[in-house]
């Protein structure tokens, strides 16, 4: 027999997430792109290894010109824009999908995160952060002298 970890709120995400969608693509058929509908924000990976958290966004057609990355009070902010690319005429379109505008996402990063030590790379799309965890510091031994 296999033991699960019970998540209480593991589906009701995942609900959430879905509804927002429903509702992010009935409304934003409503309205043509331009019109301050067309946020958007890249998907993100985010996990730990022995040394580092690690943030992976997907962030398809930016450069690395066209992101910023801040690092406050253990909040990482990512903020970016992906331009309209006006290489067909709007009424040539029969539909678009990709999205264009500014993004902005904010993650709280644990107290043992250390600002002084980030990394940053881009690949094939895909933005990815790491930022190293403190060294943890050890209790000094005091040695006691006897008289």
């Amino acid at each position: 027999m296999t033991l699960t970890r019970w998540k209480p709120f593991g589906e009701l995400h995942s609900l959430h997430d879905r509804i927002n969608r429903l509702f992010e693509d009935e409304f934003k058929r409503d309205f043509p792109q331009g019109t301050g509908i067309d946020t958007w924000y890249p998907a993100a990976d985010i996990y730990e290894t022995k040394d580092d958290y690690v943030f992976k966004l997907e962030v398809p057609g930016l450069s690395k010109d066209d992101v910023n990355v801040e690092f406050n009070d253990n909040v990482l902010t990512i903020k970016g824009e992906k331009k309209e690319e006006k290489e067909v005429k709007e009424e040539n379109y029969h539909r678009i999908e990709s999205y264009q505008g500014t993004f902005t996402r904010s993650f709280r990063v644990p107290r043992n995160a250390d600002p002084g030590k980030i990394a940053a790379s881009m690949k094939d799309g895909i933005l990815e952060l790491r930022i190293a965890k403190a060294e943890e510091k050890k209790p000094k031994a005091i040695s006691i002298n006897v008289k």
